[in-house]
C-alpha cells in the first residue's frame, strides 16, 4: 500500500481485511460512512462532558493558602467536585471513553490509508460535527476568580 496521499477508488482497505474498496459508488458509501464516524466521535465528545457534569454529586471547598499583598497570607477557597468510583454515572463513562478511544483509533486507521477521499471525509465530519455539537459548549467562568 502507498504511504503517500492518492484518490485511488480500487483495492482501498478499509479497517478489516474482508472490507475493500473496489469502485467510485463503494468509495462514495465509505466517505459517508467515515464522515458520520467523525461526526459521531465529536457528537460523543460532548455527550461525555454533558453527563460528566450532571453526574458530579460531592463538592468540597477546599482553603488553600497563597500570597497576599506587603508579605501577607491569604487563605483562597476553591470548589471542588467529584463523583464515586462505584456509581452508575462512573461506570457509564468508562463504557463511553472506551468507545471513544476505540472510534478515535478507528478514524487515525483510516487516515493513516492516505486515501485523499477518506481523509477529507474524516475532516469533514470532525469539522461537522464540532459545528453542530459544540458550539453550546458551555465556558464555566469562576467570579471568584482573581486576575493578576
Amino acid at each position: 500500500q502507498a504511504m503517500t496521499f492518492h484518490f485511488s477508488c480500487e483495492n482501498v482497505p478499509l479497517l478489516f481485511s474482508g472490507l475493500t474498496i473496489n469502485s467510485p459508488g463503494e468509495m462514495a458509501g465509505a466517505f459517508v460512512a467515515v464522515f458520520f464516524l467523525a461526526m459521531f466521535y465529536e457528537g460523543l465528545k460532548i455527550a461525555r462532558e454533558c453527563l460528566l457534569r450532571k453526574s458530579q454529586v460531592s463538592i468540597r471547598y477546599n482553603s488553600m493558602p497563597v500570597p497576599g499583598p506587603n508579605g501577607t497570607i491569604l487563605m483562597e477557597t476553591h470548589k471542588t467536585v467529584g463523583q464515586q468510583m462505584l456509581s452508575f454515572p462512573h461506570l457509564l463513562q468508562t463504557v463511553l471513553h472506551i468507545i471513544q478511544v476505540v472510534v478515535s483509533y478507528f478514524l487515525m486507521l483510516i487516515f493513516m490509508t492516505y486515501n485523499g477521499y477518506l481523509c477529507i471525509a474524516v475532516a469533514a465530519g470532525a469539522g461537522t460535527g464540532y459545528f453542530f455539537f459544540s458550539w453550546k459548549k458551555a465556558v464555566v467562568v469562576d467570579i471568584t476568580e482573581h486576575c493578576h
